[in-house]
C-alpha cells in the first residue's frame, strides 16, 4: 500500500480526554477503512485548549498511530468542532429576478449565499450554512425548486457559528502537528453522517455527541438540519458530582463512574455495596451503590431536559420518528439510553457505525466513542467527491452534502 496513489479521507476528533483518528481510502468501490488512531489528549481545558504545543503533540501522536497501521502518510485532515462556542440561528436570503425565470442550481446557491452573508457578532466565524427550504412567489416549503418558475425566490437556511479565537486554536494546533485542514465540521453532524441515512434524517431524527466537556445537540428533519446546539452539561458534571459528594478524587470518581454507574436507578443492583476509595493513610469506605447512581440519576435527568426544550423549541418534542442518537464517551454510561427515552418520550439508541457505512470497520470500533472520528472521515471523503472548483460560501459545501 505504501507509495500508492491512494486517495485517503481522514477524520480527527479532538477531544477534551482523547484524541481519535481514523483513515480511510477512496476507491470505486466507495469508501474502505484503512486504520485508526487514539492517544490522550493535553492543552484542553474546559474544552478549549490552552496549550497550543500541547494539543498538537496529542493530535501528532494520535494521527501517527494511525499512520503506522495504515503504512500511509496524512498529509490533510478533517476536524470536529464542538463546545458552548457553537451557536446556530436561523436566517434568510431573497434573490429577486423582476420577471418570470426557470429556477437553476445557481439560482439556488445564489440565494443561500445571500441568507449565509450575515453580520456577525464579533469574534465569530462562520462553520457552516446549512439549506433548509425555499419560498417562490411566497409558496413555502420547496425543498429541491429547480425547474420551477418564480419571480421571487427565498431561501430559509440555519447558519451554523463558533469561536474564531476557539477555530483559530484548533486549527493552528493541527498546523503545529504537520497538518492541513481540508475542513471543520460541528462534531454531531459528523456524528450524523456515520449514523443517520438520509431517510431516517428525512423522517425526523437528532444527534446528540456527549463528550467529556461538551454536549452537542442537532436535528433533522426532511432531511434538513432544522437546529444546531450546544447543552449546558457534560460528562465532566457527571464525575465531579460524584467527587464533591462522596469525597474522592477526580480520578477515583471518574472510576466509580465508569466501573458501578448508573443513569437511572432500577437497572442495576442499586442494594448492592461498592468500596469508595479513601485518602492514603485512612481505610476504605463502603456506600450503596444506590447512592451513586442517585447522583448520576439526576445530572442526566438535567441534561435531557435541556435537549427536550431544544426539541420543543424547533417544533419536534413529539415528532422525531427516528428518535435520538447518542454519540461520544458519555453515551457509553450505563442506562443513559434508558433515561433519556424516559424524559424525551422517544426511542433512543447509541450510535454505532457499522461495515454497511464504511467497508471493513472493525468490530473493536462499533462503540459510539468512535462515530463522530468515524463521520468526519466520511465527510471528509463526501467533499472530495463533490467538491466544486471554487466555493463562493464558507461551509456551503456543509448545507448540500447527501
Amino acid at each position: 500500500m505504501a507509495g500508492s496513489k491512494i486517495q485517503l479521507a481522514v477524520g480527527l476528533d479532538t477531544g477534551s480526554a482523547r484524541t481519535r483518528c481514523v483513515i480511510c481510502a477512496l476507491d470505486n468501490r466507495g469508501i474502505r477503512y484503512l486504520s485508526h488512531g487514539l492517544a490522550p489528549s493535553a492543552g484542553w481545558s474546559k474544552g478549549r485548549i490552552v496549550d497550543q504545543v500541547a494539543a498538537s503533540e496529542s493530535i501528532r501522536a494520535a494521527v501517527i498511530d494511525a499512520e503506522r497501521g495504515a503504512q500511509v502518510a496524512v498529509e490533510t485532515v478533517t476536524l470536529g468542532v464542538g463546545g458552548l462556542e457553537v451557536h446556530g440561528a436561523q436566517s434568510r436570503g431573497l434573490y429577486e429576478f423582476g420577471r418570470p425565470h426557470e429556477l437553476r442550481s445557481e439560482d439556488l446557491e445564489y440565494a443561500v449565499s445571500l441568507a449565509a452573508d450575515v453580520r456577525l457578532e464579533h469574534n465569530r466565524t462562520l462553520l457552516h450554512v446549512l439549506p433548509q427550504d425555499f419560498i417562490l412567489d411566497g409558496r413555502a416549503g420547496f425543498r429541491r425548486p429547480q425547474k420551477n418558475i418564480c419571480s421571487r425566490l427565498e431561501a430559509n437556511v440555519h447558519v451554523v457559528t463558533t469561536s474564531q479565537h476557539e477555530h483559530q486554536a484548533l486549527v493552528a494546533a493541527a498546523h503545529l502537528a504537520h497538518l492541513a485542514v481540508e475542513e471543520t465540521v460541528f462534531e454531531p453532524m459528523a456524528a450524523a453522517y456515520a449514523c443517520l441515512g438520509l431517510e431516517a434524517r428525512a423522517r425526523g431524527a437528532a444527534v446528540l455527541d456527549l463528550g467529556i466537556q461538551s454536549s452537542d445537540l442537532v436535528i433533522y428533519e426532511g432531511d434538513a438540519l432544522l437546529l444546531a446546539s450546544s447543552i449546558p452539561v457534560w460528562g465532566d458534571h457527571f464525575t465531579r458530582d460524584i467527587a464533591v459528594i462522596f469525597k474522592v478524587t477526580y480520578e477515583d470518581a471518574e472510576c466509580l463512574k465508569q466501573e458501578y454507574g448508573c443513569a437511572l436507578l432500577g437497572l442495576t443492583a442499586d442494594s448492592s455495596l461498592i468500596e469508595v476509595p479513601s485518602p492514603e493513610g485512612r481505610p476504605s469506605r463502603e456506600a450503596y451503590r444506590s447512592e451513586l447512581n442517585e447522583i448520576l440519576e439526576a445530572r442526566a435527568e438535567e441534561l435531557f431536559l435541556h435537549v427536550r426544550s431544544e426539541l420543543q423549541r424547533v417544533g419536534m418534542g413529539r415528532r422525531l420518528d427516528e428518535g435520538v442518537i447518542l454519540t461520544g464517551g458519555g453515551a457509553l454510561l450505563t442506562g443513559m439510553c434508558d433515561m433519556a427515552e424516559r424524559v424525551l418520550d422517544c426511542q433512543v439508541a447509541n450510535g454505532i457505525v457499522t461495515e454497511e457505512d464504511i467497508a471493513g470497520w472493525p468490530e473493536e470500533l462499533k462503540s459510539p466513542a468512535w462515530s463522530t472520528a468515524a463521520g468526519l472521515a466520511m465527510y471528509s471523503a463526501k467533499l472530495k467527491l463533490h467538491r466544486p472548483a471554487a466555493r463562493s460560501v464558507n461551509g456551503l459545501m456543509g448545507l448540500v452534502l447527501k
